[in-house]
C-alpha cells in the first residue's frame, strides 16, 4: 500500500471536536446501557444529562475565543490549509444553545415525571434520539465542508421525526408524517443546492475565496445564486419560514410538550447554524439573495403573528410564534454585512431561552394530574387562568417569557434582540422592510399580551389552583435553569450578545 500524500493528511483535535463527539458517544452509550440493564431507566436519562453537561463545558472555550482566532480541527496541511471544522464565538454560542436546550428537554422528559402515557420505546430511545440530533446540531454549526455539513444537518433532523412519532397516537402520526415529508423535500433542495455550489465555486467547502471567484464570472455567478436560493429554500423548511412552514403547527401539536420544545429550540439552532455557514461567504452576492431573505422574513413574521393571535392551544400558539420569530431571526441576514450573522444568532438564542421557559410551564400545567371534580382544560389558554397569583413561580416564569418574546420590559433581552436585529436592516437603508418589522413587533405584543392577560385573572375563574399541587423535580430544575438564564440575560443582555463576537 502506498503512503498517503501530504494533501490527504488532516489534523485532529479531539477537544475541539468534543461538543459534537460527546453527545454522539453518549447516544451510543445509552443504547449499550439499555441492552445491558433495560430496567435502569433513570440511568439512561442520567447518562444523557452527563453527556450534555460535559459537551457544554467543552464548548465554552470556543465561545470565549476571539473571532479572529477560532478553534479549528480537521485541517489540511499547507499549501491547501483549509479547515473543515471551525468554531468561533458565534458557532460555539450556537453549539451552547443547542446543547443547553437539549438538556432542558431531557429534564422535561425525565422518566416518571409525566403521569400520562409514556412515549413508545422508553427513556433509552428518547434520550438517544435527543443526543443524536443534538450532536448533529452542534456539528453543523462548525462544519465548513459540504459532506460534513449535509450529514450533520440531516442528523439534526431525522431523529426529531422519530421523537414526534413516539407518542404513538393519530395526531403524533400525522405530525411525524408532515415532518418527514417536509424533510424529504428539504433534503432534495439542499442537496441540489450543494451540488450547484460545488459546480459554481469548484470547491467542496463554504469559503469566501471560491465564492468571490464565482461572483466575478457572469456564468458561474448565475449558478452560484441559484445554489444559494435552493439552499435558502431547503433550510427555510427547517426554520419554519413561510411558505415552507405548513408542518410546524401539526408537528408541534402532535408531539409531547418536551418534543415540541426540542423542535422549537434545538432544531431551530441547527437550521440557523446551517444557514449561517452558507450565508457568511456570500457577503457581496447582491440583490437576488437579499430580496429573497427580506421577503421570507417579512411574510413569515406577518403570517405567524396573525395566526398566533387566534390560537387557543398554547402549543399551537407557540408553533405559530416560531414562524413569526423565524422571520425576525433571518431579518438581519437581508443586509448580508459583517454584523448580520451575529445579530441573527443573538436573536435566535434570546428566542430559544424564552420559548423553553414557556414550554416548561405549559408542560407542567398540562401534565399535572387533575383532581376529582376539576375539569381537564388540556392544552388551552384557559388552563393558565390566574397562574401568576395562584402559582407565582410558574406564572412569573411564563409571564417573563411572554414579555421577552413580545420585547417588553422586564423581558429586556427580547427588546434588545429586536433592536440588534433591526440595526443591519436600517444601516443598509431597507426602510420598507424595517417598517414591516416594526409593525410586526406591535402585532407580536398583542399576541403575547393576550396570553399574559390570562395569567392575571382571578384564579378562582380557572382550574389552576385546584390542578397544580406540586412541580416535579426534573421540571423544576428545567424551570430554574431556563428562568435563571432569562433573568440574567434580561438584567445583563451582554451576557448573551457578548458571546457572539
Amino acid at each position: 500500500m502506498s503512503a498517503p500524500t501530504a494533501s490527504t493528511l488532516v489534523t485532529f483535535d479531539w477537544l475541539v471536536l468534543a461538543p459534537v463527539a460527546v453527545p454522539a458517544l453518549g447516544a451510543v452509550l445509552v443504547l449499550v446501557v439499555d441492552a445491558l440493564a433495560p430496567r435502569l431507566v433513570r440511568l439512561h436519562a442520567a447518562v444523557g444529562l452527563l453527556a450534555l453537561t460535559a459537551a457544554i463545558a467543552l464548548a465554552v472555550p470556543g465561545a470565549l475565543r476571539s473571532a479572529d482566532d477560532p478553534l479549528r480541527s480537521l485541517c489540511l496541511p499547507a499549501p491547501d490549509g483549509a479547515c473543515l471544522y471551525e468554531a468561533g464565538p458565534l458557532a460555539s454560542a450556537l453549539q451552547l444553545g443547542a446543547l443547553g436546550s437539549a438538556l432542558v428537554v431531557l429534564l422535561l422528559s425525565w422518566p416518571g415525571a409525566d403521569p400520562r402515557e409514556p412515549l413508545r420505546g422508553g427513556p433509552a430511545v428518547v434520550v438517544s434520539l435527543v443526543l443524536a440530533a443534538t450532536a448533529g446540531a452542534a456539528g453543523v454549526a462548525a462544519a465548513h465542508d459540504l459532506g460534513s455539513w449535509l450529514v450533520c444537518l440531516e442528523l439534526a433532523t431525522l431523529p426529531a421525526i422519530g421523537l414526534v412519532a413516539l407518542r404513538g397516537d393519530s395526531p403524533a402520526g400525522r405530525g411525524a408524517l408532515a415532518l418527514l415529508t417536509t424533510s424529504l423535500v428539504s433534503f432534495a433542495m439542499v442537496v441540489l443546492g450543494a451540488a450547484l455550489w460545488l459546480v459554481s465555486t469548484g470547491e467542496a467547502v463554504f469559503a469566501p475565496g471560491g465564492v468571490q471567484d464565482a461572483l466575478a464570472d457572469p456564468q458561474r455567478r448565475v449558478v452560484l445564486l441559484l445554489a444559494a436560493l435552493l439552499l435558502l429554500a431547503g433550510l427555510g423548511f427547517k426554520l419554519s419560514l413561510v411558505p415552507f412552514h405548513a408542518w410546524t403547527p401539526q408537528a408541534y401539536a402532535g408531539a409531547t410538550e418536551p418534543v415540541a420544545a426540542f423542535l422549537a429550540a434545538t432544531s431551530k439552532v441547527a437550521a440557523l447554524a446551517a444557514l449561517l455557514v452558507v450565508v457568511r461567504p456570500l457577503v457581496g452576492a447582491g440583490a437576488p439573495v437579499l430580496v429573497a431573505i427580506g421577503i421570507l422574513a417579512a411574510v413569515s413574521m406577518t403570517l405567524g403573528n396573525v395566526l398566533a393571535l387566534v390560537q387557543d392551544d398554547p402549543v399551537r400558539l407557540l408553533a405559530w410564534s416560531t414562524v413569526a420569530q423565524a422571520g425576525w431571526v433571518i431579518l438581519p441576514l437581508s443586509a448580508l454585512d459583517d454584523g448580520a450573522a451575529a445579530a441573527s444568532g443573538g436573536y435566535l438564542l434570546a428566542y430559544v431561552i424564552a420559548t423553553l421557559v414557556a414550554f416548561t410551564v405549559v408542560h407542567v400545567v398540562t401534565a399535572t394530574p387533575r383532581r376529582r371534580g376539576v375539569v381537564d382544560q388540556g392544552r388551552t389558554l384557559a388552563a393558565h387562568t390566574g397562574l401568576l397569583r395562584a402559582h407565582p413561580l410558574l406564572g412569573g416564569a411564563l409571564g417573563l417569557a411572554l414579555l421577552s418574546l413580545a420585547g417588553l420590559p422586564p423581558g429586556v433581552i427580547g427588546l434588545v434582540a429586536k433592536v440588534v436585529a433591526l440595526r443591519p436592516v436600517v444601516g443598509e437603508g431597507q426602510w420598507l422592510l424595517a417598517v414591516v418589522a416594526v409593525l410586526n413587533a406591535v402585532l407580536g405584543v398583542a399576541v403575547y399580551l393576550r396570553w399574559f392577560a390570562v395569567l392575571l385573572r382571578d384564579p378562582d375563574e380557572g382550574p389552576a389552583r385546584a390542578v397544580i399541587r406540586r412541580i416535579p423535580r426534573s421540571a423544576l430544575a428545567a424551570l430554574v435553569l431556563g428562568g435563571t438564564a432569562l433573568v440574567a440575560t434580561s438584567v445583563m443582555p451582554q451576557l448573551l450578545l457578548g458571546l457572539l463576537g
